[in-house]
């Protein structure tokens, strides 16, 4: 565990400490996480999941850093105002992915700049992905492993983060793409309860949220098949090899080009039951949930209408979950984005958002999603939305929204 200041570039408005990674759970493959004890002797070399490249590199730009990747990737980061009594706001973050690349540790979802705008504590979660994580196989894997370690890693903070200036009981979870749709789920989880009292859903394709264990079995006997030898024993480079070859086979058998090999599993802990009705875990919940107006243009097939597949994919699904929440006691507000950048011919695409929440100038500096916008432009958009954040995070609300960044109480709530 280390400790650097001060932030890494002018964007952070006062100093901040980062400290991480930390351990906050330990796992052997394919089995739950445990807690990592009091006093934890064993260093950590701040590994990250095994991931193949993403798929989204051409948005994002590939990542200036790098991190090395191994099986110990339970760890997470986090940057505070100070290591004082201060009772701060808490925000965990949870990154996209597909479920099958990212992580917390990314100098992209460097917290920084947040906290010191906000006087908060910002934790960026690392969790198990692709097979390693999602994997449903009997005798091997119960899937849902990935949930798990977000569980843990709420868990950590629950017990932990009042080290590290912020307030346990005041806990925003903020999840994009992949990492919205974890919350979608944790928010149901009766071992996520108490855990968190907010939550941000920033782009979350609900459509794919979790897979019939029955299709996640049978995608589980492809990678088997493919890997051809015991997945417990398997090295890695083998696993990811056949992860490839199953993510091939479900996008030439399924057709469904957005949805990865490897997901959540409906059905097996911790996720509920199919048609579980909305309840006690989601009651009193303060939510926030939107999407960017043209967030498919990044994912669309032949002959296909961004804006007709955006409604489709995160619009749509989004606002009839939001109207779900409402009547289950959850108090919800939505946004969306249509800052389309100059020069950029992705519009106002799929991850446009993170930018402005997170990271620095050096870390984005090269995402072709950004097209010609100078700096200045993307930081002082940054600041509305963090600004918004910050004020959901108090107070439950996120407050106006300044065009291009658009917000209200979600459709059919007050």
């Amino acid at each position: 565990m280390a400790d650097t200041t001060p932030p890494r570039t002018e964007a952070t408005r006062t100093e901040v400490i980062r400290t991480g990674p930390i351990r906050y759970a330990t796992a052997e493959r394919f089995a739950r996480p445990r807690p990592v004890p009091d006093g934890d002797p064993l260093p950590t070399r701040g590994e990250i999941c095994p991931q193949p490249p993403s798929r989204l590199d051409f948005v994002m730009g590939a990542p200036r850093d790098t991190h090395p990747q191994g099986e110990d990737c339970l760890n997470l980061a986090i940057a505070t105002p100070a290591r004082d009594a201060g009772a701060r706001p808490v925000f965990v973050w949870l990154h996209g992915g597909g479920f099958s690349t990212g992580a917390g540790l990314m100098d992209w979802y460097d917290g920084g700049v947040l906290a010191a705008e906000g006087d908060v504590v910002v934790v960026s979660v690392n969790y198990r992905l692709g097979a390693l994580g999602y994997l449903c196989l009997d005798g091997v894997s119960e899937g849902n492993l990935g949930l798990y370690d977000q569980v843990e890693a709420l868990r950590w903070v629950r017990k932990h983060i009042a080290g590290y200036g912020g307030d346990p009981a005041d806990v925003t979870l903020i999840g994009q793409s992949a990492g919205g749709i974890s919350i979608r789920l944790l928010m149901e989880l009766p071992e996520a309860r108490g855990l968190f009292r907010r939550a941000v859903l920033q782009s979350a394709p609900l459509e794919i949220t979790a897979r019939p264990r029955e299709e996640s079995f049978a995608l589980g006997k492809v990678f088997a098949d493919a890997l051809g030898t015991d997945p417990r024993t398997a090295e890695v480079p083998a696993i990811l090899a056949a992860q490839s070859e199953t993510a091939a086979f479900h996008l030439r058998t399924a057709g469904r080009r957005m949805e990865p090999a490897f997901i959540p599993v409906e059905g097996v802990p911790p996720i509920p039951p199919p048609g579980t009705p909305l309840g006690e875990s989601v009651r009193g919940l303060d939510v926030l949930y939107g999407w960017n107006a043209d967030d498919m243009t990044v994912f669309l097939g032949a002959g296909e209408d961004p804006a007709v597949r955006t409604r489709e994919v995160y619009e749509g699904p989004l606002t009839r979950y939001g109207e779900r929440l409402a009547r289950a006691g959850a108090r919800v507000h939505s946004y969306r984005i249509d800052w389309r950048p100059a020069g950029s011919p992705l519009g106002a695409t799929h991850c446009l958002e993170l930018p402005l929440l997170f990271g620095t100038r050096d870390a984005w500096r090269t995402a072709p999603m950004l097209g010609e916008t100078p700096w200045e432009e993307i930081d002082r958009l940054g600041r509305a939305l963090r600004s918004a954040w910050l004020t959901f995070a108090r107070t439950g609300t996120p407050g106006d929204l300044p065009a291009p960044l658009t917000g209200g109480p979600a459709p059919g709530t007050s």
